[in-house]
Formats: structure tokens, C-alpha cells, sequence
């Protein structure tokens, strides 16, 4: 259920600060019923704060394609649906104390969530969209 941005709209979007991305993402990643990843032969990609190990999560492929870069250029964006993200990652992710990092941007700036809070911002938002 993939739509395509142009490169106006993916350019506007990425200039977002990171509480816009983060609405705009939930909203997104709910009406696309699914949310991107970057993987690699080693599995999902992981970005490291100080406090936190985090998955990033995008809400379109161009977001995500848009980070293969540098070390990170072998990486392939994969699609989860939502339905597998409720049923799966929150949980898996949970287990291995891990947080989600919402559309980070080029500066590896996003809004940081734990699993259940994420979930919780989905379901809520697909509540919404009924």
C-alpha cells in the first residue's frame, strides 16, 4: 500500500524538527499500515544514544532508502506491517530493552519512544482514523 513522495515533498517533510516528523510519521505509518526499517545481513539497523540503544523507523521507503548511506549504504529498506510491528517488534523490543527512534533526520536527530509508547501512538492514531 506504498505511495510514492516526490522529491519536493520528501525534501519538505525531512526539514520537519522532530516533533512534526514523529505526528507525521504515526499518521503515515497508520494510513500505509506499515513501517520501514534498514537491514543488513546482521539484521535491523540500530542507532546508539548515550542512554539508549534504538531502532529507527520510518514512515516511507524514500525516508529510510535516504539513510543507506556511507557505513550504512549495504542496508536495504524492509517494510513491517503494522499488524506484525503490534504483534512482534513492540514486544521484541520491549524484551531486549530497546527504543525506537522516530524518523530520525540526516542529523541523527528523532524523537526517542520505548516500545509501548510507540504502540500506544499508533493505536491511538488508528483509533482516529476510523
Amino acid at each position: 500500500m506504498t505511495s510514492t513522495l516526490d522529491p519536493q515533498q520528501i525534501e519538505q517533510i525531512s526539514n520537519y524538527d522532530g516533533e512534526k516528523r514523529l505526528k507525521y510519521s504515526i499518521k503515515e505509518m497508520v494510513a500505509q499500515r506499515e513501517i520501514w526499517i534498514l537491514t543488513d545481513e546482521h539484521g535491523c539497523v540500530m542507532l546508539n544514544t548515550e542512554d539508549e540503544d534504538c531502532v529507527p523507523v520510518w514512515p516511507h521507503q524514500e525516508f529510510a532508502q535516504a539513510w543507506a548511506t556511507g557505513e550504512w549504504e549495504e542496508c536495504k529498506p524492509e517494510a513491517i506491517s503494522l499488524n506484525k510491528w503490534h504483534s512482534r517488534w513492540s514486544y521484541g523490543l520491549e524484551e531486549d530493552e530497546l527504543s525506537v527512534v522516530v524518523f530520525p533526520n540526516q542529523n541523527e536527530e528523532g524523537v526517542i519512544l520505548f516500545p509501548d509508547e510507540f504502540d500506544f501512538e499508533l493505536k491511538k492514531q488508528a483509533s482516529k482514523a476510523r
